[in-house]
């Protein structure tokens, strides 16, 4: 009877920590559409070097923040 109480507790625990895990599991659509938008600021950044440095400090900065809320995610 004491086993049987045991198991039951066990499964739900085991219950109870699969579904923790799975909604905790990053969206990798929303994580690739964020990665595509800060890749093209950063090559967006990359070529205003020989035009604009202000410019283009401005777009890699933005995107290295872009950088960061994508790890976020």
């Amino acid at each position: 009877m004491e086993n049987q109480n045991l198991n039951k507790e066990v499964d739900k625990i085991v219950k109870q920590l699969a579904g923790a895990n799975m909604k905790e599991l990053p969206d990798a659509y929303l994580h690739q559409r964020i990665s595509f938008l800060k890749s093209g600021i950063r090559i967006l950044g990359y070529c205003f070097i020989p035009f604009n440095l202000g410019w283009a400090t401005a777009f890699l900065i933005l995107s290295e923040v872009i950088g960061i809320i994508e790890e976020l995610v």
